[in-house]
């Protein structure tokens, strides 16, 4: 009989365990609606809450590493930046354990690591290139239509192929060369691509216009940049990107 009430007890036990794991489903609303309103500091505070309840919860490691990435970016200090950058990087560590042949777990760890290595020397610049490239190269292969990953593409075909000479110096002494085929070319046709995607994102239009800026076709870098200036500011980031818009125009004229 002793033995019987225990197990019963047990039973009741555990399920109350797992419930009780489980995020509160209104703060898993409230996460989704700040992170898809862009309301991106109290987004990102609102999942790390839900990853206080259930650490393994997937779509909050990777939503909080995405907006971990994109808050540190607008902080003036780089000691700031790379406190953030490495969080980016450590919760998209967790995604991929959880899930690592999703896109999303791969985009943010991409995303992560080119945010870090822009605030790196030209070594660990040069080292985080090969990462940010196979981890873009995964997202595209789950999704072949993430915009955010071809956006990514394009700004690593644009980066390394613009390699300064001392970060050129560090690739062919320490990896033996520069990775991948990477031209400005590229960079165009995939955020390019990125665009087709989502059309209302202002940053791939003002990547997209330095790109061509950097290719000399002056004329295609002012309508991108003009376009860029007709699309609604829908992120924190699209005042300050439209500004770099203004910039770039009158500087080309």
């Amino acid at each position: 009989m002793r033995k019987l009430i225990l197990t019963t007890s047990l039973l009741l036990i555990v399920p109350a365990l797992i419930v009780a794991q489980q995020p509160d489903s209104s703060l898993i609303s409230k996460a989704d609606s700040l992170y898809d309103s862009f309301v991106e500091e109290k987004g990102m505070d609102a999942y790390l809450k839900i990853l206080e309840q259930d650490p393994d919860n997937y779509k909050a490691l990777w939503r909080a590493s995405f907006l971990y990435s994109r808050v540190g970016n607008r902080f003036d200090k780089e000691s700031e930046q790379k406190e953030y950058f490495n969080k980016a990087i450590s919760l998209a560590e967790r995604a991929l354990k959880v899930d690592s042949t999703d896109s999303q777990s791969n985009f943010v760890m991409s995303v992560a690591k080119g945010r870090k290595a822009l605030i790196s020397g030209a070594k660990a610049r040069v080292a985080a290139s090969r990462d940010i490239k196979k981890y873009v190269d995964r997202a595209l292969k789950y999704d072949k239509n993430h915009a955010g990953a071809w956006h990514v593409l394009g700004r690593w075909h644009f980066k390394v192929a613009n390699l300064s000479w001392i970060e050129r110096v560090a690739a062919n002494t320490l990896f033996g060369g520069i990775p991948g085929d990477a031209s400005n070319e590229k960079a165009a046709d995939a955020i390019e691509k990125a665009i087709s995607l989502n059309k209302d994102y202002v940053l791939y239009y003002v990547d997209l216009a330095k790109v061509y800026e950097e290719m000399g076709r002056e004329q295609k870098a002012i309508e991108y940049c003009q376009t860029a200036l007709e699309k609604p500011s829908i992120t924190p980031d699209d005042p300050n990107l439209k500004n770099e818009c203004k910039e770039i125009i009158d500087d080309l004229r």
